[in-house]
């Protein structure tokens, strides 16, 4: 499959196998942190399907002009892909293997603001990247030491505009029927500011801590049921079983 933007004739061509990947570090030690928090959600709610893919710094490919673009966003969502799992461990190509991704992010952890860049001779930079050549529907620019969001939505013009969020600050995925806010609290041990999904009634899609605390607190108010009923049975003179 071919497609021009711009003057780039774009196609959609698999990762040889003796490409050299960058063995770029992760930019902030949070970043993975957050991104599995987001990813852990969903599969919990069963928002991830035998056939999605979530990507964490991993290559997404497309070829222009025949040189291979990767970029690599923080996190992104990939509805649905049309190979197993084993042709995508490397990196992924939209079209080829599957969907273009439906939301990629972007965790700003320094100041040279390549998130932004709309950089359009090569290589693309990462805006023009998205924009231009994917054409993802989601963009989401996060900052989490101040915890900032910028959602920017693909429309019929086909560039980005910047979304307003909601009167909870959170701003609606309609290709995932879910909202995306932020929350301020603890997981693993770090107190900070964390990318959540709330479904359409405003309910946050819990972390498995938090699904293993609401069954601990069900089995300690059950145990404290029980011990008021036998006392209970027992001032009437009832022995309860055991």
């Amino acid at each position: 499959m071919t497609t021009l933007t711009q003057d780039y004739q774009i196609t959609w061509e698999k990762l040889p196998d003796d490409y050299k990947l960058p063995d770029d570090p992760v930019d902030n030690i949070n970043q993975p942190a957050l991104a599995a928090a987001l990813t852990e959600s969903l599969q919990l709610a069963g928002k991830i399907s035998a056939n999605t893919l979530t990507t964490t710094n991993y290559g997404i490919c497309a070829t222009l002009n025949n040189k291979m673009v990767i970029k690599a966003p923080d996190w992104a969502f990939i509805a649905k892909i049309n190979v197993s799992r084993e042709e995508v461990t490397r990196s992924y190509t939209p079209q080829l293997q599957g969907e273009i991704p439906l939301i990629v992010m972007e965790f700003i952890s320094d100041t040279q603001e390549t998130e932004y860049s709309i950089k359009a001779t090569y290589p693309p930079g990462k805006w023009f990247f998205y924009e231009r050549i994917l054409k993802v529907p989601n963009y989401i620019i996060f900052e989490p030491d101040n915890g900032s969001v910028e959602m920017y939505r693909f429309n019929n013009t086909e560039q980005y505009i910047l979304q307003e969020p909601d009167e909870n600050q959170r701003y609606w995925i309609a290709e995932m029927n879910l909202y995306l806010g932020v929350w301020q609290g603890t997981r693993e041990n770090r107190t900070r500011k964390w990318l959540r999904w709330w479904d359409e009634q405003g309910n946050v899609l819990p972390w498995g801590s938090e699904l293993a605390e609401q069954e601990r607190q069900r089995a300690e108010q059950e145990r404290q049921r029980a011990e008021r009923l036998a006392a209970q049975l027992r001032a009437a003179g009832i022995e309860p079983e055991v």
